[in-house]
């Protein structure tokens, strides 16, 4: 269920316009190529080109769109730049031919559009997937930046709670359960399962009741607890980081490959 909601369009007028847009490309492609050999450089092959730029130029204002808020909804500029943004890369491959380019700049192109079309969708994805696992596997909701203030919370209160405890509760508490408690430990195992390990890390502190006095259980249960919370705030910090590395991860290359078009178009005209 969760996958089905992950990929379903969130605005389905929108993803039927965009296929009603991919197949139109795709029959002037198909019509054009049957009149005679495909060139890149003239007539609808040139098109293609032209659109490609045009568009992937506009997606590149998506940075911008807070400073036009009566053009259009942050929504709508999302929409618009994931959907638009696939359909250049169609208008690059349908402007190469279906063909892998031969020079190293063509390559580059083809390459880094779709680097940027399937980066882009993939991060469609996470912002669905990734709030929709958090909402669900975990108690409470928190900000990226106030983990590490929160982890030091959750150790100061395992330290008070600690103290007056016996000597088997304490050994295993600085031993094994603090190292844990004080450092951070995101996990890429978190993308498919927030509450992943988290059985297996609690095993431990579960079977030591039957080893500590009864006046020992009460605190037992309390560390349990706080670990728990730990154990969260790990995952939080494993999915939040990932998708913020995953920004960087698409807009850097698509940095590069405007770069790249401008470059391409420029060589176009002048030669």
């Amino acid at each position: 269920m969760r996958i089905t909601a992950a990929v379903t369009p969130s605005r389905p007028r929108n993803f039927a316009a965009t296929a009603v847009a991919f197949a139109f490309l795709l029959v002037a492609f198909a019509w054009t190529r049957s009149r005679g050999p495909w060139n890149p450089k003239e007539g609808v092959g040139l098109g293609f080109g032209v659109l490609a730029a045009a568009v992937y130029v506009f997606s590149a204002l998506y940075p911008w769109r807070r400073k036009t808020p009566r053009f259009a909804t942050a929504r709508h500029w999302a929409q618009a730049h994931v959907y638009l943004g696939t359909l250049a890369f169609l208008a690059t491959v349908l402007h190469a031919g279906f063909a892998w380019p031969r020079g190293t700049q063509g390559a580059l192109l083809l390459g880094l559009s779709a680097w940027a079309a399937l980066s882009g969708l993939l991060g469609v994805f996470l912002q669905k997937w990734i709030p929709s696992m958090i909402t669900e596997g975990l108690r409470v909701e928190v900000l990226l930046e106030r983990i590490p203030e929160l982890n030091g919370r959750v150790l100061a209160q395992a330290d008070a709670r600690l103290e007056g405890a016996g000597e088997v509760l304490t050994r295993f508490y600085r031993r094994d359960l603090r190292p844990r408690l004080a450092e951070p430990d995101p996990s890429w195992a978190y993308l498919l399962d927030v509450r992943a390990g988290r059985e297996r890390a609690i095993e431990p502190l579960r079977r030591l009741s039957g080893f500590v006095p009864a006046e020992d259980r009460p605190r037992v249960l309390d560390l349990e607890s706080l670990y728990v919370e730990k154990l969260e705030l790990d995952a939080h910090l494993g999915l939040q980081r990932f998708l913020r590395r995953w920004v960087a991860l698409h807009s850097l290359p698509a940095g590069v490959l405007m770069a790249l078009i401008a470059f391409h178009v420029w060589a176009w005209v002048w030669y």
